[in-house]
């Protein structure tokens, strides 16, 4: 079996064949650290770890690269409302990204470069284009020549002629043509700048991509992947100043993930719709909201709501569930049975279901009816008289094996129970040593009402907070 992806260069599914057996090249573009991550920049960060988890569970060696835009307009216009500087800005955001991402179960990048730390390979990316004649100076900027690149347009399948119609020069560009794009920017009073054969400045948005893939994965990668959003102008325009600057393709795969609506309407400020994750993860456990994103196929858009939310707890909750009573289950369980074989069989046909519809272009929403199934024949299994170890196990070890490749724990938290609660379970675990039923039902009500569900099982009690 072969992984496929959804290539938005060719518009089809291909057989994904990396340039080195066994290697992978992948890059991502990160958020611009301006502000906290709303949802829109979570969806990426989720779906693309989940790729590189599944490459890496299929075997390939992942070297896994997601920037930062730590200087462009937004930071320096929240520079000036909030009277500091963009370097402290940016160093806030950052680490916020991580604490963010981090409890939605994003691992780490092998890279996080920063604009700010690569400028001299983004400087000397410019010199070498206008050396070439991609590029040219303007008064203190630095354009891109669009009509120059032959291929421009080929990753977002558009004419140039239909995109001359759209163009036009804004106040304050020196551009030659509407199509040219900023490679550099001239500093104006006040703003951070760095020094540059063209005077003080800084980047455009889309060199410093191009320039930093180049640095951190070489000239030809693997995968290059973003949001939909970014398909055009940004991505177009990596491939551009890319491919003029070497003369070799610039990336073999580009993944683009759909757009977040909120209640069915484009999330935006100006609405009053715009949700932080910041926010919303001190409301609900983040791997629900993981979760919630996994179970729609990454190229589709998704709409986010409260109901949708409440669903994907119930389907997070559903799997951990299963997952528990087997961990429950295991300690009482005998060694052999004569359906172990058969059982067997069953839990190795779902993981075989899992890696068919995970390699087709990462289909996670059916990846997680695999899960669900799984946790269905575990709860069947379970239900019979006698049960053995070594199927309990092997149903174990697949639940953890398929949800890590989801980014899906399967383990809440510990709660931290106050002294109260714990003093009353000891009471009723003290009285129904002693047969006091009637004291034992009468905790239980009064657990109950402050939200602790009790279950007893052959193994002790457990409890939940509702």
């Amino acid at each position: 079996m072969a992984i496929k992806f959804y290539n938005t260069l060719t518009r089809s599914k291909e057989e994904f064949k990396p340039i080195k057996d066994g290697k992978v090249k992948m890059y991502v573009c990160g958020p611009t650290v301006y502000n906290y991550i709303h949802i829109g920049n979570a969806r990426p960060a989720i779906v693309f770890d989940t790729v590189r988890r599944y490459l890496q569970y299929r075997g390939y060696e992942v070297k896994y690269v997601s920037n930062f835009t730590d200087v462009d307009d937004k930071l320096i216009k929240a520079a000036k409302e909030l009277g500091e500087d963009v370097p402290t800005i940016a160093d806030r955001f950052i680490q916020a990204f991580y604490e963010d991402v981090t409890a939605l179960g994003v691992k780490k990048a092998d890279v996080h470069p920063r604009v700010m730390e690569n400028m001299d390979i983004i400087i000397e990316f410019i010199e070498t284009l206008i050396q070439k004649g991609y590029a040219y100076e303007s008064e203190g900027d630095v354009y891109f020549r669009t009509r120059k690149f032959d291929d421009y347009g080929k990753l977002s399948h558009q004419p140039i002629d239909d995109l001359r119609l759209g163009a036009r020069i804004e106040v304050g560009e020196k551009k030659q043509d509407p199509l040219d794009f900023a490679l550099w920017k001239a500093a104006k009073e006040g703003e951070i700048y760095w020094e540059s054969p063209w005077g003080k400045g800084r980047p455009g948005w889309h060199i410093e991509c191009s320039a930093m893939a180049k640095k951190y994965l070489g000239e030809t990668i693997d995968i290059h992947a973003g949001g939909q959003d970014l398909t055009f102008p940004h991505h177009e325009n990596e491939i551009a100043q890319s491919e003029a600057l070497t003369g070799k393709t610039f990336a073999n795969y580009w993944l683009h993930n759909g757009y977040i609506q909120i209640d069915n309407e484009k999330m935006s400020k100006s609405l009053g719709n715009f949700v932080l994750v910041h926010d919303i993860i001190k409301q609900i456990d983040p791997q629900v909201l993981r979760f919630f994103m996994l179970s729609v196929h990454y190229r589709n858009p998704i709409n986010f709501s409260q109901e949708l939310l409440e669903s994907a707890k119930s389907g997070l909750e559903r799997i951990r569930t299963a997952y528990e009573n087997l961990s429950y289950r295991k300690v009482v369980s005998t060694g052999l049975t004569d359906s172990n074989e058969e059982w067997l069989k069953v839990i190795e046909g779902i993981h075989e279901q899992f890696i068919i519809e995970m390699d087709d272009d990462i289909n996670t929403a059916n990846a997680i009816s695999v899960l669900f199934d799984l946790a269905k024949q575990a709860n069947i299994y379970l239900r019979e008289n006698q049960t053995s170890s070594e199927v309990i196990h092997a149903f174990m070890e697949q639940f953890e094996n398929l949800a890590g490749v989801l980014g899906i724990t399967l383990q809440k938290e510990k709660e931290l129970l106050d002294e109260e609660i714990e003093e009353l379970l000891q009471k009723r675990i003290d009285a129904r040593k002693n047969r006091d039923f009637a004291l034992a039902d009468q905790i239980r009500d009064q657990l109950k009402d402050m939200n602790i569900v009790l279950e007893d099982t052959p193994q002790g009690t457990r409890w939940k907070r509702m």
